[in-house]
Order: structure tokens, then C-alpha cells, then sequence
């Protein structure tokens, strides 16, 4: 059996669901009252629970003192009214704790960076050196200590970002997610989506992708077909509200 190793940052997600009927007499914003709750644990557990959904034994390393980003929403329309982040500096790994990761264990091991602090260049590059199978979604400027990842996927303007480094830099396989427009492999062959989704949430879509395309990897070695049932996952999750781990009856 297959053995997946997640290991990033993780956060709290919160979405407070309200009702906005008139606007405030002291500023012209609306008057916002609460009337649902709900709260998931995201980042790189949301990846990890996503893996464990489509089937696959995983385990994950992350922090255990997480941030909250809580989203003020109209409940009718779904728009996003507020984003409000707290405590969002995580502290780093020990060396120890990286030290004693038994990586030989695993089949792949998912680095799921949000850049809040987890993991620093250097325990990436360890990571890339001590396992022959590595996958990438990080928020960092990309430099050489990332050079042995084998798989890095991003969205399209972390991609622009980092573009003259992929150019001179990066020999491996890129995964370039463009949201509706489907992934772009390797800076040449575009993956659409076939069916067109109502989109109600965009949150946790990322990290639904990369437990998806890892799953689906790890299966046949095709990082074609990987792609392809990546870009399904997501799509159905973005028609969800809030963040949610995928439904393998649903795709």
C-alpha cells in the first residue's frame, strides 16, 4: 500500500457567515450579523485530509500552534466582505524534528509551503536531497535550494514571479494551475477542464489540486493523466462553499 508524507504549514479556517441588510450610518460599509459558523483546520492539513479522502494512507508534519483566518461572508450572495488574520507567523521546524523523519518510509512526500515560517529554505533543499520523490506548492521566491524538487506546481502569477528562475534555473516538471483554464504542464501542454462549474468558494482549490495530482501519480507514474484528474478535484470542490475535502463519488 502506498504511504503519502505531507509536511508544511497549517492554519485555522473560519468562515463566519452573516446577513448584510442596510449599510452603517457612521461609514458607508454594510452592517454585518453573524449567523452561522464554520471552522476547518486548512493549508497543509487540508492537503493531507484531501489525500486521505481519495483513499491513500498519509501522514502529515506540521505545526501544532496554528494561525486563524477568519472571512466575514454574506451569507445570500456568498461574497467575501472581510479577511481577517491572526497570529500569522508560524514557528519553524526543529532541525531535530527534520532530522528524525523517517523519509525512506514514504512513496512521496508533499511539501505544502504557505511561507508562514514552517519551513525555511534550507529544510526544503534537505527534503529535496533525502527523497527521490518530492512535490512542491510553495509561496516562496524559488532559488537554487529548490532546484531538487521533481515536481513543482503553482498558480499563474507565482509562476510569473518566479519566471527567469524556471527559465535558467529549474529542470524538473513544472504544473502551472490556471483555475478555470485548467494546469499547463511544463510550460507547454495546456490541461482544460472539460464542464464548466458554478464557482461559490476559490479557498483550500490549490491544495485539493496537489493531493489530487499526487494520488493520482503515485497510481501509473503518469503525470498526464495525474494532471487531468487533479484538474476534476478542484473543479468540483470550487463549487462548494467553504473549504472542503473532495468527494471521489462526486468526480
Amino acid at each position: 500500500m502506498k504511504k503519502i508524507l505531507v509536511i508544511g504549514d497549517s492554519c485555522t479556517d473560519i468562515f463566519q457567515y452573516g446577513t448584510c441588510d442596510r449599510m452603517c450610518p457612521e461609514a458607508p460599509v454594510p452592517i454585518f450579523k453573524p449567523t452561522k459558523l464554520n471552522t476547518s483546520a486548512g493549508m497543509s492539513i487540508n492537503v493531507a485530509n484531501n489525500v486521505k479522502a481519495l483513499g491513500v494512507d498519509c501522514d502529515i508534519i506540521t505545526n501544532d500552534f496554528r494561525p486563524a483566518k477568519t472571512r466575514y461572508i454574506d451569507e445570500a450572495s456568498n461574497q467575501l466582505l472581510l479577511r481577517m488574520d491572526v497570529n500569522d507567523e508560524i514557528e519553524q521546524i526543529s532541525e531535530v524534528e527534520m532530522s528524525e523523519i523517517p523519509m525512506e518510509e514514504y512513496d512521496v512526500v508533499v511539501i505544502s509551503d504557505y511561507n508562514k515560517g514552517y519551513l525555511s529554505e534550507d529544510d526544503i533543499e534537505y527534503i529535496g536531497s533525502n527523497h527521490s520523490l518530492v512535490f512542491m506548492d510553495s509561496k516562496k521566491k524559488l532559488g537554487d535550494w529548490a532546484s531538487s524538487i521533481e515536481f513543482i506546481k503553482l498558480n499563474h502569477k507565482e509562476y510569473l514571479d518566479n519566471y527567469d528562475w524556471f527559465l535558467n534555473g529549474f529542470k524538473n516538471t513544472l504544473i502551472m494551475t490556471q483555475g478555470k483554464d485548467g494546469a499547463i504542464l511544463n510550460r507547454g501542454k495546456v490541461f482544460r477542464i472539460d464542464d464548466e462549474h458554478p464557482v461559490r468558494d476559490l479557498s483550500g482549490a490549490g491544495d485539493t489540486f496537489l493531493a489530487a495530482l499526487v494520488v493520482e501519480y503515485i497510481k501509473n507514474n503518469n503525470i498526464e493523466d495525474a494532471i487531468n484528474f487533479a484538474n476534476k478535484c478542484a473543479a468540483w470542490v470550487v463549487t462548494q462553499k467553504g473549504v472542503v475535502t473532495v468527494d471521489p463519488d462526486k468526480i
